[in-house]
């Protein structure tokens, strides 16, 4: 048993998510950290809404509500969202909290003791029309290295190099295409120079283990090459005190909400151990070296999680060039690996919710099953390259692979249970054709949860629903359904016991994939209460009211997970009673394609 921290990226709050997005941090978070409970490891799945930062401020502006009042709601709309698409969190919470607070400032102070902050005069963006300070990446401009014309104002997306606002040719305004004012400014910088040596070492080891996938690696290693110290504190009045004297009294100075995101998964993990009543438990999975962590996102992610973050534990740890101490949360665990997607474009465009290009979450699940849309995400998503949702390919996939493969497996299964017995069949004596077809689906279990522990989930989900062939093809050889005879009926009996076992292995095979319809599939075949179990939400109360940013109670995403199943077969209940099915999975028609195109076209 070893301790898994899945630390899955935190959706920002100026707005609810959009399929896109939980193509490359929610399902595949959640597919991984429910195999790796069934695989018997001790699980800690966390993140939450990153509520600070300029954009909110934009975002607030435009609707006329405060930072605070779009920050609750956004959150809400993402904590049901992320619910009903099924999202295992242990506790998914947000960054606005006391809790979050503190634990973002000991950070902090402990990276400014050990000599890795250092404060510096530099030039910072003002918006004229407004006098707010704009963020790095709401700042475009020409890329002064490879030329790139819209190259954000932290790094350019072309060539990979990280950029200062000024460094671009003819910066703008992202928000309104004003040309920005630079003005002398002091801000905190965290020295990435004096850590470059580390966090070399660090990633050529993450390199050696060959875990890592190798676009992300590349580019990690890239980034070394010209590291600069980078400013961790900003000119804004929405986020996070500076604790430093002659700082945190300034109301226009506050921490870079990156800077504060990431430590995150670190606060959310301490969040749960106190709410849990243990309030030392998150070391399990931060101070202990044999813990692995794996951090879920989308790729344009990968310079805060693969350099920014083991930085600053680097720093925190005292590992630097400058040596220093840990402070009162100890030497804090690196990334074992950042597991990190590509892109998903729509109908072979960005996702764009300013141009109405884009099918949000909650829009999605309200027409169709969560399991479909998982299922279009692990089969056909971001792995490891760009890729793209088509109306066609979801209905086909749902149809054809959904409902004609697997769903069909299963009811023609139970039907014939249901017509010929009423419940499981005794199995009698075996022939090769059924300990071949056993055999076969039990082999999944170590090559499916292989593929799924390595992160290659398209394999995995491919390797499962080539199993249910095998399944199928299982059934059309034996024919069951033409065994009348009184004579033939042991022999029934043993063909169906053995479908129905195969189909609850698959099931379970299937289950982190489709968690919702893995309960429908294991009620189907006589099966009792929840099979995969299902995050839900709760309201808390904050735990240190006097900190944050005033929230009294929110919503947060937790659940109960003990009674995950186990990764492995488990024998068929024999006179288990079984029902006429119903479909498990709803057969789309084809109009579906045309209808949402003209959604997207009218939006």
């Amino acid at each position: 048993m070893t301790h898994v921290l899945s630390a899955v990226a935190w959706p920002y709050a100026n707005g609810p998510r959009h399929i896109g997005h939980v193509a490359g941090f929610g399902v595949p978070s959640d597919v991984f950290s429910r195999y790796m409970r069934m695989a018997g490891h001790e699980v800690l799945m966390v993140s939450g809404t990153d509520e600070h930062g300029t954009p909110i401020l934009v975002a607030a502006d435009s609707e006329g509500v405060t930072a605070r009042e779009l920050a609750d709601k956004n959150n809400s709309v993402i904590v049901h969202d992320l619910v009903d698409l099924g999202l295992s969190y242990d506790l998914f919470t947000r960054t606005t909290t006391g809790n979050h607070y503190k634990v973002v400032q000991e950070l902090f102070q402990t990276v400014h003791r050990n000599g890795y902050m250092v404060e510096q005069t530099t030039f910072g963006a003002i918006s004229p029309s407004t006098g707010r300070t704009l963020p790095d990446r709401y700042i475009e401009g020409t890329c002064p290295i490879c030329g790139y014309p819209d190259a954000r104002g932290d790094q350019c997306d072309n060539c990979g190099n990280q950029l200062d606002p000024t460094d671009l040719i003819n910066p703008r305004s992202k928000i309104n295409g004003e040309t920005p004012e630079f003005v002398e400014t002091q801000h905190f910088f965290l020295d990435l120079p004096a850590l470059a040596e580390a966090l070399t070492a660090y990633l050529e080891g993450r390199e050696a283990s060959g875990t890592w996938r190798p676009n992300v690696i590349k580019f990690s290693l890239n980034l070394i090459e010209d590291l600069k110290p980078r400013a961790m504190t900003r000119d804004i009045d929405w986020g996070i005190p500076v604790p430093v004297d002659g700082w945190r009294e300034n109301p226009s100075k506050r921490l870079y909400v990156w800077f504060d995101a990431v430590i995150g998964y670190l606060s959310a993990s301490i969040e749960w151990a106190r709410r849990l009543g243990e309030p030392d438990r998150w070391r399990e999975w931060w101070n202990d070296p044999e813990a692995l962590s794996y951090y879920f996102m989308g790729k344009d992610n990968i310079v805060f999680h693969a350099q920014i973050w083991p930085a600053e534990l680097i720093a925190y740890n005292g590992e630097g060039d400058r040596g220093g101490e840990p402070g009162e949360y100890g030497r804090l665990n690196l990334p074992t690996e950042v597991v990190s997607s590509e892109f998903m474009t729509m109908e072979s465009r960005q996702f764009s919710t300013s141009r109405g290009h884009v099918i949000l979450v909650g829009d999605f699940l309200a027409r169709y099953q969560p399991d479909a849309l998982r299922y279009f995400i692990c089969a056909a998503g971001p792995e490891t390259s760009d890729a793209d949702f088509t109306w066609t390919d979801f209905v086909q996939r749902t149809n054809s692979e959904l409902v004609a493969g697997w769903g069909n497996l299963v009811n023609r299964t139970a039907t014939m249970v249901s017509k010929s017995f009423g419940e499981i069949p005794a199995a009698g004596p075996l022939d090769a054709v059924d300990e071949a077809v056993l055999s076969a689906v039990r082999s999944g279990f170590d090559t499916v949860g292989d593929l799924i522990g390595r992160h290659r989930q398209r394999a995995a989900i491919a390797e499962a629903m080539r199993v249910v062939g095998e399944v199928n093809k299982y059934l059309t050889a034996t024919e069951p359904y033409k065994m009348k005879d009184e004579s033939q009926r042991e022999r029934l009996g043993t063909v169906l016991h053995v479908a129905a076992q195969c189909v609850l292995d698959c099931n379970t095979l299937l289950s982190p994939f489709l968690p919702h319809t893995s309960t429908k599939v294991w009620q189907a075949l006589g099966g009792e209460g929840e099979f995969q179990p299902m995050p839900r939400i709760e309201y808390v109360d904050e735990l240190d009211p006097d900190e944050g940013a005033g929230l009294l109670t929110y919503p947060v995403i937790t659940g109960s997970y003990s009674e995950t199943p186990r990764w492995s077969s488990r024998p068929v209940t024999v006179g288990a009673k079984v029902e006429k099915p119903t479909p498990i999975f709803t057969k789309l028609d084809p109009s579906v394609v045309d209808e949402e195109r003209a959604r997207l076209e009218a939006s």
